[in-house]
């Protein structure tokens, strides 16, 4: 019996253990409930990486989350939803980008404001915007630059023959 009661209070301290660590990685997350904030949309010709629920940063802070991602049927263009906390006015000629956290890092949106005296309203779009780059095709194209040039003696070969 008293077997059973020790199995018991260590299963109930692994779960009081467990609850903890939920609890704390779900504070540090920044999950917690947004504040009030205005809705933008912006978009890319692509939108690799992005995730809903990830970070909208200006100066490299988190300003707000990105709420949605939708494909314009007509021109192929990514459409990104996000939330801006309504403490920061973006001026109507501030520039989103998708920006990198580093090399094998997650991506977020990176809002530049402009220098406009008028501001985006809650439902407008971000007209400057630049979208992700893919990074398989920059290394493809390093390569295929590296090979392709005259550095390998490729270019000489039919001026030679021609003498």
């Amino acid at each position: 019996m008293s077997s059973n009661l020790v199995e018991t209070l260590i299963g109930a301290v692994v779960l009081a253990v467990a609850g903890f660590f939920l609890a704390f990685a779900y504070s540090s997350a920044g999950m917690r409930g947004t504040t009030a904030g205005y809705e933008l949309h912006a978009r890319f010709n692509r939108a690799d990486g992005l995730v809903v629920g990830g970070d909208v940063r200006m100066s490299g802070i988190k300003v707000g989350t990105i709420t949605g991602q939708a494909l314009d049927p007509k021109t192929y263009d990514a459409v990104i939803t996000f939330s801006v906390d309504g403490r920061y006015q973006l001026p109507d000629d501030s520039a989103a980008k998708i920006a990198s956290e580093g090399l094998l890092g997650s991506n977020y949106l990176s809002i530049e404001p402009g220098g406009s005296d008028v501001n985006l309203k809650a439902g407008d779009s971000v007209k400057f915007t630049q979208g992700s780059v893919n990074l398989m095709d920059l290394i493809g194209q390093a390569i295929f630059s590296a090979t392709s040039g005259p550095a390998n003696g490729s270019g000489n070969g039919e001026k030679a023959k021609a003498q």
